[in-house]
Parts: structure tokens; sequence; C-alpha cells
């Protein structure tokens, strides 16, 4: 535990809002300050481009991109060299070329992603950022300020801004961060972002027995939209229609990091009254996928280029599905070109936007469906990505639930696990789910499900709504 960390954890909870507020304040400044209103303007100004416009701008930044990555970046002068290709060749790069360049993996990116991935000519002040790595070991990114910046105008315009809200609206966010460091955690289950006018809510702790703390956050700061994880999301709104509760005040439901369901926007309605906007994007920062006031989800072309392609690498036709490569076009310092993010999503048959905006219309974004995993008080908990960060070791992972208290974790890994590591796991579990029975167990491989994914997340337990379990 680092000091910072210890020093939150023994902390009386308004020395925690004072802490997280100022954390709230640097946070909020290196997104939305530097460069960032003048890339809003730019995302705005695009946002109507036509198809030959969108054409002749994607093409414009894929050359650039591939001129920088080739001269400054050492994974890629290797790579593009071996397939045959030199300088002169991306200068006239074109986006039908593409299919050209060797796909990067996300072995690639875990392995050089820190080294030889990076830009010999990067911008200053760049951090390294955890993706939710929800299989195995999670791939680090880099984010610069500016990059940030450029993320999050685009984040801006083409989410909260198409779900009718800014960054100025108070926000209940529910996510990954561990708020609340134990099982065991008391009320509040929530912490107060001054400077972000943010109530950031544990996704750890949410039962029938706590949900009129979470409820009483809501009111109390008169929170104006909801984010965060879909499922977190869900079962929160879940609990509060149980008992027959209804929000108000709340203009948008915007749910990211698991599949959005008919059920979870059927109930989002009936508890927040208002509607729920989907979307698709990863700390790899590499394209963005969201929902337009009509409904539809439309790829942002200046975010990254988006190919989804059949097994045999090329493009589906409107009405198939296929698997998403992306390549990002905001982030020179370590650049993801036609990056197997390991996703699907299926492109509509009608390609025609009721909105007049010129962007690819996909019709479901083909996301992970994991099981629930249920605690011994009627939590329930899907996400288990800070399980397995900074344990270099993990391939891939996946957890079963057997019984409330018995749980086995299956690994793949380069070499076995040290007790160290196993203790890890052992208490990080422990700190979401309490006193379990764990077992963990090395094996060669995981099965993939048809979309040739691995199961995260596998319970055999079932929900009893009556909350009645131990």
């Amino acid at each position: 535990m680092s000091f910072l960390s210890a020093i939150y954890k023994f902390s009386p909870v308004w020395f925690q809002n004072i802490g997280i507020s100022l954390y709230g304040y640097y946070w909020n400044k290196r997104r939305f300050g530097g460069i960032f209103k003048k890339e809003l303007q730019g995302f705005k100004e695009r946002e109507f481009y036509t198809k030959e416009q969108w054409k002749e701008y994607q093409t414009k930044k894929l050359r650039q991109l591939l001129l920088h990555a080739y001269d400054t970046v050492p994974f890629y002068t290797e790579k593009y060299s071996k397939a045959g290709f030199i300088r002169h060749d991306f200068e006239k790069f074109t986006l039908e070329d593409i299919k050209r360049l060797p796909f990067l993996t996300k072995d690639e990116l875990r392995h050089f992603g820190t080294t030889i991935l990076l830009s010999t000519q990067c911008e200053p002040k760049g951090k390294f950022y955890s993706s939710s790595g929800s299989t195995g070991t999670p791939t680090q990114i880099l984010f610069s300020p500016a990059m940030h910046q450029r993320w999050s105008a685009g984040f801006e315009a083409r989410i909260r801004h198409w779900a009718g809200v800014d960054r100025f609206h108070r926000r209940g966010m529910i996510g990954g961060r561990r708020i609340l460091p134990d099982f065991k955690g008391k009320a509040p289950y929530y912490r107060y972002n001054f400077f972000e006018k943010q109530i950031y809510m544990s996704a750890y702790h949410i039962t029938s027995n706590t949900v009129a703390n979470y409820l009483e956050g809501i009111q109390k700061y008169r929170i104006q939209y909801m984010t965060g994880y879909a499922k977190s999301n869900f079962f929160l709104a879940r609990f509060l229609q149980e008992k027959g509760i209804k929000v108000k005040g709340v203009k948008a439901v915007i749910t990211s990091s698991e599949k959005l369901t008919p059920e979870m926007r059927k109930t989002f309605e009936a508890v927040y009254g208002c509607k729920t906007y989907d979307s698709y994007s990863g700390v790899e920062a590499c394209g963005l996928i969201s929902e337009t006031e009509y409904g539809q989800l439309l790829v942002s072309p200046d975010m990254g280029i988006m190919e989804i392609i059949d097994k045999n690498g090329h493009d589906v036709s409107p009405g198939e599905t296929g698997e998403i490569i992306s390549t990002g076009l905001l982030n020179f310092d370590q650049p993801l070109i036609r990056y197997k993010i390991g996703d699907l999503a299926e492109l509509s048959r009608d390609q025609t936007t009721k909105c007049g905006r010129a962007m690819p219309v996909i019709s479901e974004i083909i996301g992970r469906v994991e099981d629930v995993v249920i605690g011994k008080d009627g939590r329930e908990i899907v996400r288990f990505h800070g399980i397995f960060i900074n344990l270099p070791n993990l391939i891939a992972t996946q957890i079963i639930q057997h019984t409330l208290l018995d749980i086995t974790i299956k690994i793949v890994s380069d070499n076995p696990l040290s007790q160290s590591d196993e203790k890890t796991i052992s208490e990080r579990m422990e700190s979401q789910l309490g006193k379990i029975n764990l077992t963990l167990e090395r094996v060669p491989e995981l099965p993939l499900t048809k979309n040739g994914k691995i199961q995260a997340v596998i319970s055999h337990v079932k929900r009893n709504s009556k909350s009645e379990y131990l």
C-alpha cells in the first residue's frame, strides 16, 4: 500500500472528501485545461462533415501518423521495414492501403507498450494509465496532458453533448476506484469531488440494505446525470426500483464498459425518467462509438479509423458482424495502429443517420456479457480488473463462483505465481467479497466463447431478489 493510500484509508470521510476534491482539481485541469477548448471547437466544427470531407481528413491524419511512427517509434520502424515498407510509401498512403499494414496485437502492446512502442519525441508530462484488463494483465496507455485534452474534447462533444449534458452538470459516477478500501466499509458509500461537482459511488457495496445511502448522495448533491459501469449502475437502479423509488432531476444515464441491454434501459427510464446513452471507447483511446439524441450509435471518424472486418480480413457489409480494428488518430506518443482490441460490432444495415451526421452507423456493440459474482450479503460485482493490476506474469484469468463462499480463479501465466502474487490476489478478492474459500488454478489455456472471447466471470449462484443469502 502506498503512503497516500494508507493516509486515505485511515482518514475520516470529511478528510477523504478533501483529498478527492484536490485530486479532482488536478484531474479537471489536466483534462479541461490547455488545448481543450480549441480541440472541442474542432470536434464540433467537424461534426457535420460530408463523407468526402471525412475521407480527406482521415487520409491526411493517417499519413501524418504513419510517417511519425516510422520515423520515431522503434517498434514500427522494425515492424514495417520487415513487412517491406519504406518511408516514401507512407507519404501517399490511402485509407484503402491500411489493409496492407500488419495488426498490432494486445500481447505486443502489453510487452512493448512502455518501451519500444513509444515515440522518441513524446509530448511532455506523459503518464501511464491501465486498461481494464478484465481477463489478464492490463495494458499501459500513455497520456500526455495534451492527449488527455484532445480525448476529453472528443468525449465532451460526442458523448455528453449528444446526451444533452456537459462537463459542468453535476454527475454521479460508479466506476472502478476503491473509495472504500474494505469489504465491510460503512456508509456513506460515496465521496464528493467538489471541483467537478461529482459524487463517486462505490461499485462494490451496492446492496438492498445500502441503496438508501446511495440515494441520499444523489439527492443531497442534486445529481443531473449518472455515468460509469453499465452493470453497476443497473444494480443500483434495480434495487431502487424494487423499493418503489423514483429519482427526480436526472437528465441522462451514460453507460460504458459493459453491454447495455434493453432491460437496463427500461430500468433506468423507470427509475430516473430519462433516456440512456450507450458508448464504447476504452483507455486505449483509439476509437469511439456513441449514441446520438435519436438513439443511433455512430463512429467518430476523427477519434480513430475503425475497421470492422470478417475472418478473412475484409470489411464486413452492412448488416454483418465483425472484429473491431482500431487506429487511433489522437495519440502520437504511443501510436496504436490497426490494433486488435478484441471487441466485435455489427455494422447497421441502414447507414442513413437521423441526425444528418455522415458517420458510420453501428447497430450493436457486441460487448462482453459476464456473469455476476454475488457476495454473501447480496452485493453484486462484475468488474474485477483491479485484482490483476501489477501482476505481469498473468496472461489471462477467469473467475468462477461455485457457491456464495467458494470461488476458483483459473490462471494462464508465463511462469508459476510466487507466494507474494498469490497472497496479493487473495487479499484483493477478500477486500471485495469478504472471507471466501479461494482456489487458484494454473491452466495452459482458457476456453473461448463463440465470439472468440474469454468469459472473465462465470457464476453458478443465482440472484435472490429478496437479498436473503447468509
